[in-house]
């Protein structure tokens, strides 16, 4: 069948199973939108910004486990794509972004909305196409989506330019396997390795397992807990791995890393065996190096083998899939009891175990730990949540407690303010039946609030929890401990967000009491549409604990202000 390349995208999109698309059309992609009316199967999400498509394809992929894909015209449109890209790929997240470009004849001529958007995105992207010729625009989808989800997951970039969408040719899908020069198939870890490995976890007295991004992308959430459970190992977590291993389980410890538990930290310390699983050992996990874990000897298990001995040095290297690797692994682990570790760990929790407390104590502010916190009972803890950046990102990985996998989406590499709302836009498209939260803070929620328009027209409930605290609060919290409270370009002023839904058709609502909190969290799921609760929080409250940069991992500071690996007492909330 002779088809344009216009009708080509649209027709590979099909093939690829594809039935959501998040865009914003524009000139050099204007043959393409002209074709998606003959594609019923195909869903288009009319976005308010192209950033905001990179991240609600991103959104889509994490929640549903597929490839995301977004779509945008060249130029401004494009670049405005960057960010998103660059989310994606700090965080292996699969989406295909697929943009217009000019005239193959116009490339280099400076045309009008021409942009060298691949010479942009070579750094961001885990690959990328400029496509010129309308009979190189199936296979380059087809290699663009195998590409996107084999092996370490990431975006890829596809630019196709103007003639060739419009020029036609015989359309043609070759399902045949795809094989590419540096795509690592999934290969048997040598029986060596997994000899060496296997020792050191029955030696070890005191073991910790970390999991992180890894363990969810790769379906290895059961295999983890397995593991945990034989050799009775406390279980850490990575920010992006939270949800890889139930949080109400006996083994998990909470989140590592600057501003993960107190305890967490310390056992790292003293631990004598890390085995971490599909995590990259980065900064904000780690601390100082040099006094890193300095007693353990560590297992590494990662999909991307140009991560092991980056960061941390390590006994043992397992390149593979974590859910192949762990099936290796798991017939010859023994099962074991590390009763005076487990002991060891309690000990060090102290009376920071408050997050633990039903209620948390009520002193008449409302802080964000209460919405947090309130948030997850309300819920049962059974929604999906995307966060923005900053301290209630902090708060929420602390306070609501993930039992499943991706339920917690959030920008951990980049650190991408504006990530929540399109990001739960896309949840919403992956998991329709699912409920679905946004948190966000006040100075975030603004960089990508037009996209309650998308909310609006598409007839997308997502529910939005605003933590208002009137400051840009982490880089406030830093300018506390660090610049002698100077609020340079910090304090933010914001509409009232409750009107600010109204006009838009959508649940308005703004609460200042504790009391007040379940109840407008109930309003809002039972709502038809859209809903924005606005929480006027405590204005300088801080996260705790906190590794400052440079500092050891042991190095914390807690609420009263003392560097004390123990005791976290979060008194004010």
């Amino acid at each position: 069948m002779k088809r344009t390349g216009a009708q080509t995208i649209w027709a590979s999109l099909e093939k690829e199973g594809v039935t959501t698309v998040f865009g914003y059309p524009g000139g050099a992609i204007l043959p393409t939108y002209d074709a998606l009316p003959e594609f019923s199967s195909i869903r288009h999400i009319l976005v308010r910004h192209e950033q905001g498509a990179t991240h609600m394809a991103d959104g889509y992929a994490r929640a549903g486990g597929g490839v995301g894909v977004a779509i945008a015209t060249s130029g401004p449109g494009a670049t405005n794509m960057v960010t998103g890209m660059a989310t994606a790929m700090m965080d292996s997240s699969p989406i295909v972004c697929i943009t217009g470009q000019v005239g193959s004849s116009l490339i280099g001529t400076e045309a009008f909305q021409e942009t060298d958007i691949t010479g942009v995105t070579i750094p961001i992207t885990k690959h990328n196409y400029l496509v010129t010729k309308v009979e190189d625009i199936a296979p380059t989808l087809r290699e663009a989506f195998y590409v996107a989800r084999t092996g370490r997951p990431g975006p890829v970039h596809v630019d196709i330019t103007k003639d060739a969408q419009q020029n036609s040719c015989e359309f043609v899908w070759d399902d045949t396997e795809i094989s590419l020069p540096g795509i690592r198939t999934h290969r048997p870890v040598p029986v060596e390795s997994i000899r060496m490995a296997v020792e050191l976890i029955n030696q070890a007295k005191r073991p910790l397992i970390f999991a992180g991004h890894g363990a969810l992308l790769s379906g290895a959430t059961d295999l983890l807990r397995e593991l945990a459970e034989r050799g009775d190992i406390p279980v850490a977590m990575t920010l992006l791995g939270i949800g890889s291993f139930p949080a109400q389980h006996p083994l998990n410890l909470g989140m590592m890393g600057m501003h993960g538990e107190a305890w967490v930290n310390q056992a790292i310390q003293d631990a004598d065996l890390i085995v971490a699983c599909g995590m990259r050992f980065d900064d904000r996990v780690t601390g100082n190096l040099k006094t890193y874990a300095p007693n353990a000897r560590k297992v590494h298990i990662d999909i991307d083998t140009t991560e092991f001995n980056k960061n941390v040095r390590v006994d043992v290297a397992l390149a593979g899939d974590l859910r192949q690797v762990l099936g290796q692994l798991l017939p010859h682990v023994d099962r074991v009891r590390h009763e005076e570790w487990h002991a060891r760990i309690d000990v060090n929790k102290g009376h920071a175990a408050v997050r633990d407390i039903t209620n948390l104590p009520d002193d008449g502010h409302l802080y964000a730990a209460h919405v947090i916190h309130d948030l997850w009972r309300a819920t049962d803890g059974k929604s999906i949540v995307c966060t923005d950046v900053g301290q209630h990102q902090m708060w929420e990985a602390q306070y609501y407690k993930h039992n499943e996998p991706r339920t917690l989406l959030t920008s951990g590499g980049l650190g991408t303010m504006g990530f929540a709302l399109p990001a739960a836009i896309g949840a919403k498209m992956a998991c329709p039946d699912a409920d679905v939260w946004a948190v966000a803070g006040d100075g975030g929620f603004q960089m990508t609030m037009p996209e309650l328009g998308t909310m609006a027209q598409e007839l997308i409930k997502v529910n939005v929890a605003i933590i208002n605290n009137g400051y840009l609060g982490m880089v406030r919290q830093w300018q506390q401990f660090f610049y002698e409270k100077r609020y340079t370009a910090t304090p933010i002023l914001s509409p009232d967000f409750a009107k600010v839904a109204e006009a838009y058709g959508l649940k308005g609502q703004t609460v200042r009491q504790r009391s007040e909190v379940i109840e407008a969290v109930r309003a809002a799921r039972s709502h038809s549409k859209g809903a924005i609760i606005d929480f006027q929080v405590e204005q300088e409250d801080s996260v705790y604990p906190m590794v400052p940069t440079g500092a050891a991992l042991h190095e914390m500071i807690t609420r009263g202000g003392v560097a004390n690996p123990i005791v976290e007492t979060s008194a004010s909330v």
